[in-house]
């Protein structure tokens, strides 16, 4: 089960503002980064009504795994945890979220990597 298209993010421009106005949050198996929505970014890709909204991109590195198909797993992993666990409360706050996995071979544990992904989440207060 896939994000749905108005809780995605895309675009080069998207992600160089992250990377300067996010503050980051670390793990042993990933890092976030958060920053605050910025809607104008976004108005190319002809997203209007929601574009305030909770957005997530989640960016696995070929150093994570040389095969899509297990970076493809991973994201779907993450992504479902993300359907599951926030509510319609939850998708109103207007922050984008970057999510990069850290090299290591810790991709057959998906239990840990959903619990470090489930910390970093309250950690980074977008869940209560």
């Amino acid at each position: 089960m896939a994000l749905p298209k108005d809780m995605r993010l895309k675009g080069h421009r998207t992600f160089n503002y992250i990377h300067k106005n996010s503050i980051t949050y670390h793990g042993k198996l990933m890092t976030f980064r958060v920053a605050r929505s910025n809607p104008a970014i976004l108005l190319t890709h002809r997203f209007k009504s929601t574009s305030n909204n909770f957005r997530v991109a989640i960016a696995i590195s070929k150093k994570v795994s040389k095969k899509a198909v297990e970076r493809n797993k991973l994201k779907r992993i993450l992504q479902e945890w993300l359907l599951t666990n926030i509510q319609k409360i939850n998708n109103h706050k207007p922050y984008w979220l970057l999510v990069n996995l850290k090299i290591g071979d810790f991709y057959n544990d998906e239990s840990r990597l959903l619990e470090e992904f489930q910390n970093l989440m309250f950690k980074s207060r977008l869940i209560k």
